[in-house]
């Protein structure tokens, strides 16, 4: 399996320099014009079993991968379920029923077409990446076969160096991961409303699409204390509190 030039230039600087704090290295924007899209969000399973987000082109790319989280529903989701790539060349013509609260946002974010790989190891999934851009069309046969050997290279750099949230920090003291005030506040809720830490995320994506805030911002405050999860009633299996 051969790939372009384009994509072999971007697979000679996928790996990060020795040292670096960053999972991947090069530039995810040029990676995701060589795929024929405007951007790209890579997000890998922690220990946990939370999602991270690791490596994404700046703007929409990471608001739509934050929505996703978020809302729990996407491309990104079904591909991870499914261990198998799911391609949306326009988002319109999806079938409401399918994504039915990600589908107005995204429109509403500038995204018409997305293409998302899982990134797995026989039945395991460590993580999605998924493609996004404001254009609707599908995928070139060229392009398909690129990011299925970038999806294999990502993989690699994975296994390599595994992720772990709770174990890793910058110089500073602060973990570097983009949701890593969401995990401590998916802790801090769990102990708060005295639920199991799934059920403590739902509690907290819940929270978040009823004040159409997003995740991080309202794990902020749960950390800092503004926001509290005392005595509310249990999630159900959708995300929505039992009354």
């Amino acid at each position: 399996m051969s790939g372009s030039d384009e994509m072999a230039q971007v697979l000679a600087q996928l790996r990060p320099e020795t040292g670096s704090s960053e999972f991947f290295g090069g530039d995810p924007v040029r990676c995701a014009v060589v795929l024929g899209f405007d951007g790209l969000a890579v997000s890998l399973t922690t220990a946990q079993g939370f999602s991270e987000l690791v490596w994404c082109s700046p703007g929409v790319s990471a608001d739509f991968e934050d929505l996703q989280f978020t809302l729990g529903q996407g491309p990104a989701w079904d591909a991870a379920a499914r261990l198998t790539a799911v391609s949306e060349p326009e988002l319109s013509t999806v079938e409401a029923g399918r994504w039915p609260m990600l589908l107005g946002e995204a429109v509403a974010l500038g995204v018409r077409a997305v293409f998302c790989m899982p990134l797995h190891l026989g039945g395991a999934c460590l993580g999605t990446v998924t493609f996004q851009r404001a254009a609707p069309g599908p995928m070139t046969a060229r392009a398909v076969l690129d990011a299925r050997i970038l999806a294999a290279a990502m993989l690699a750099v994975i296994l390599d160096r595994p992720p772990d949230p709770q174990t890793s920090a910058t110089k500073e003291g602060h973990t570097q991961f983009h949701r890593a005030a969401v995990h401590q506040a998916t802790g801090m809720i769990s102990v708060q409303a005295n639920v199991t830490l799934p059920q403590a995320l739902l509690l907290l994506r819940a929270y978040s699409y009823r004040h159409g805030r997003p995740v991080a911002d309202v794990a902020a405050d749960v950390v800092a204390r503004r926001v509290h999860f005392r005595e509310l009633p249990e999630p159900d299996a959708s995300g929505r509190t039992k009354e």
